[in-house]
């Protein structure tokens, strides 16, 4: 016979990620203030301005984050992760009609003076099924079928958002692709994507021989240390048939690239792509925020300028400060100590995180927590790569220090929800 023990909240409860969310959201309340201060609030809880209103929303994700953790029973998100995400995709595709038009794009609901953003939920529901689906008994990525289904589900509201115009937004579903290699898809496919990103950049940015040089040198590399070796003749065709196949897949999406970025990009994309591979200088138009923002983080040095006395934040040179480029704030008023405390703090949360799922006992746990590592750190990598000019202005924020209720209170769901489903496998010995 086995006894149950369920061993209270000290133990169950893995209150490191607690207090990371918590530290990080706290970080991201001051430095919404320091971003504002200088012209608006003389208040951090003065609910007429951005402050005052973050802080508001940290009380409701804090409640909401409890009730979570305390008051639902962590198995009902397994048994509505399908219909949540049918759900979802409805209002995916509804707002593309019904939506308000904000900044060219169509993905924001307006009832009233509260907004909120599909996209933001859609990033749970996705993680909810797909970790429902993977986690059924006798599921293997190994069979294709099965990993062209996992595909179908990540991509279907992502493809939707790009239609939403909202094409940062869908690039974080890149994240997915942390559970899929974590449950067993070939480390090739990610090879793959890698050198399609870098046949990308050396298309718009090298002269016209180097990716075909590129694929050459590759494929030849391929051929002598992994293909050569095979002993077994059937074996080596498969691998060299293979081989020949993607290398002419590089070359089609070296001729394709030009079509892509001329004639499907907006001219805004196009236009900071440019800047960041360095093929245009416009620090008036589509370079104006990162220039400003990589100002601010180099003028912050070691230690920072201190707290409210930024000077760059203080005058508002750095558009969307509160919100993609917060980042900078803390730059510019900690300097690059501040900085380091933050990446160490999100490093821990998503580290922890995948601790946690490699612990697990149940593989749907261990699958949310993945796609939560992998959301997370695809929000991280993209929104600091922005500030520092390593990647296209795509409107990421930063999770949980950005400004925006829709944003703090579905990173807050999403992490309190594996938080949750730890704390359940832990109830009991």
């Amino acid at each position: 016979m086995t006894t149950t023990l369920d061993r209270g909240l000290r133990k169950t409860v893995d209150w490191s990620l607690v207090v990371s969310w918590l530290l990080l959201v706290l970080i991201g309340w001051v430095n919404i203030y320091a971003s504002i201060q200088s012209s608006e609030p003389s208040s951090m809880f003065d609910l007429h301005y951005r402050c005052g209103m973050q802080f508001l929303w940290f009380l409701v994700a804090l409640a909401m984050g409890m009730v979570v953790l305390f008051a639902v029973n962590p198995r009902l998100w397994e048994v509505i992760s399908s219909p949540a995400y049918l759900v979802v995709l409805v209002l995916l595709v509804a707002v593309i009609f019904l939506g308000a038009e904000h900044k060219g794009s169509h993905s924001w609901f307006t009832v009233g003076s509260v907004s909120f953003q599909p996209a933001e939920i859609s990033k749970i529901t996705t993680s909810l099924f797909l970790a429902m689906m993977m986690s059924q008994a006798g599921f293997r990525l190994s069979a294709r079928g099965n990993l062209l289904r996992a595909f179908l589900l990540i991509g279907l509201p992502a493809l939707i958002i790009v239609l939403e115009r909202e094409t940062g937004s869908a690039l974080v579903y890149a994240g997915f692709l942390l559970a899929l290699y974590r449950e067993g898809m070939s480390g090739w496919y990610l090879f793959f994507i890698g050198m399609a990103i870098v046949l990308f950049v050396l298309t718009l940015a090298t002269p016209a021989w180097v990716p075909f040089a590129f694929i050459g040198l590759v494929l030849a590399l391929f051929l002598l240390f992994h293909v050569r070796p095979i002993r077994h003749m059937r074996l080596r065709r498969r691998y060299l048939t293979r081989a020949l196949l993607s290398a002419v897949a590089g070359v089609l999406l070296v001729f394709s690239t030009n079509f892509v970025f001329r004639y499907l990009l907006r001219d805004y994309q196009r236009n900071r792509i440019e800047v960041v591979l360095g093929l245009k200088d416009d620090p008036a138009g589509a370079g104006y925020n990162v220039r400003q923002s990589m100002i601010a983080i180099g003028s912050g040095g070691l230690f920072g300028k201190g707290f409210l006395h930024g000077t760059q934040t203080a005058y508002g040179f750095v558009p969307e400060q509160t919100t993609d480029f917060i980042f900078c704030t803390v730059g510019e008023e900690w300097g690059f100590f501040g900085c380091l405390v933050v990446l160490l703090l999100y490093a821990y949360l998503i580290g922890r995180i995948i601790v946690d799922a490699d612990a697990s006992r149940e593989a749907f746990t261990r699958i949310y927590g993945y796609c939560v590592a992998g959301l997370l750190s695809m929000h991280l990598l993209i929104n600091v790569g922005m500030t520092i000019g390593l990647v296209p202005v795509i409107g990421i924020t930063l999770p949980l220090m950005s400004y925006g209720g829709s944003s703090l209170l579905a990173f807050t769901l999403l992490i309190f929800i594996f938080i949750a489903l730890h704390r359940q496998e832990n109830k009991y010995f």
